[in-house]
């Protein structure tokens, strides 16, 4: 899929904007944005300040107004789309909830499908974690994900991608 994206956008934008959009979009995030990065010749480092800011810019909205736009939604006809979210982030609740702020930062750091901070950003607003930890979590969380795939992307995946 995210190769598609790039190639799709490749001509269209500059690689920077490409691996930033990317690295907004929920379940690609950073993960994506840097694979997407090394495909389009993104320097290193570029790629990993583009991807984190990328990662990290949708969380305060999502921290702060989740509820209320799901609120809002049930009284429309996307209240089944609202109960699906809500069952997605309340199912890693077991995994995030013991450890609390610890539990979310892991959470949002590794880097496989289903955890990130998009998810994990909902799980903590629907636990009604407070914000600064969850920001606190999901940056840190966020950072740690971006050197690891840094790593993965430029480094051992990076010797089969030119």
């Amino acid at each position: 899929m995210v190769e598609a994206l790039v190639n799709f956008f490749r001509n269209i934008i500059p690689g920077e904007l490409t691996v930033f959009i990317l690295s907004m979009m929920p379940i690609i995030e950073l993960r994506g944005g840097l694979v997407a990065a090394k495909m389009l010749g993104v320097d290193l480092l570029p790629a990993m300040l583009i991807c984190f800011i990328g990662t990290i810019l949708p969380t305060p909205f999502i921290l702060l107004f989740i509820n209320k736009i799901f609120d809002w939604m049930r009284n429309t006809r996307f209240v089944k789309l609202v109960d699906r979210m809500e069952a997605k982030g309340r199912s890693k609740f077991a995994q995030i909830e013991k450890y609390k702020t610890f539990g979310l930062l892991i959470f949002v750091a590794i880097p496989l499908p289903g955890t990130g901070a998009w998810t994990g950003s909902l799980a903590a607003a629907l636990m009604k974690m407070p914000i600064k930890d969850a920001l606190f979590s999901v940056i840190g969380g966020t950072l740690i994900a971006d050197i690891l795939m840094a790593i993965f992307s430029y480094g051992l995946l990076g010797m089969f991608i030119q």
